[in-house]
């Protein structure tokens, strides 16, 4: 049986495979789904090629949040290495049920910067995954090398302006956040909150849309 439009293979890029109904999602007023999110992470580390940063994959952050037996996570996470890792990006997804491919209704962001032992969400609405983001910290903080880390919910974290964006501002904060750690030498308190304040606005937010389907043209145009 021949595939739909919508399953045809449209860029492989590290270990992400882009299909025609990823454009779609992206072309419209739609809600991010993992592979979006992987491919753009994936970008990012290819970006910012350091040992010291891991954005992790929407699927292993999942499995770290809902692994019904947490006696082998030790194992899992091992080849992430994460108590080498000076910046940890996790996407937070409110999905609970392991059962439900590609499930749940909002995306944030947890990011770890070791420098200070500080665990940050990001959440652009009001602090939906609040909650799923403290059940991920919790759980990571045996794992990061990280004993005595703090949990900081950003307040002043930019929201959304629509019902369907919560994806790309955890994208567009992701950005913000690599760059402040590859542009300074000196981490301080303040970390990246003034930086992501400035630059994660709606206006740019909406663009990224379309800077991510012209990335994905580029990197087409390549193979």
């Amino acid at each position: 049986m021949p595939k739909s439009s919508a399953d045809e293979k449209i860029l492989s890029y590290n270990d992400v495979v882009l299909r025609q109904s990823d454009l779609g999602i992206l072309n419209g007023p739609y809600y991010l789904n993992d592979r979006i999110i992987e491919f753009y992470f994936s970008y990012l580390s290819s970006s910012h090629p350091s040992e010291h940063i891991l954005l992790v994959p929407p699927s292993i952050t999942f499995w770290i949040m809902n692994c019904p037996d947490i006696s082998s996570l030790n194992d899992f996470l091992q080849p992430l290495n994460l108590p080498s890792k000076q910046l940890i990006i996790f996407p937070v997804n409110n999905n609970d049920d392991v059962t439900a491919v590609e499930g749940g209704s909002h995306w944030s962001l947890l990011a770890f910067e070791k420098a200070t032992n500080v665990f940050v969400h990001h959440d652009s609405y009001g602090g939906m995954n609040k909650n799923d983001a403290k059940r991920l910290y919790r759980t990571l903080v045996p794992y990061t090398g990280g004993s005595g880390s703090r949990y900081v919910e950003c307040e002043s974290s930019p929201q959304q302006v629509t019902g369907y964006d919560c994806g790309l501002y955890v994208l567009a904060i992701a950005k913000e956040i690599c760059d402040w750690f590859d542009g300074n030498s000196t981490k301080n308190e303040d970390l990246w909150f003034a930086k992501v304040d400035e630059r994660v606005t709606p206006e740019r937010v909406s663009g990224l849309r379309v800077e991510i389907l012209e990335l994905i043209t580029s990197l087409r145009g390549r193979k």
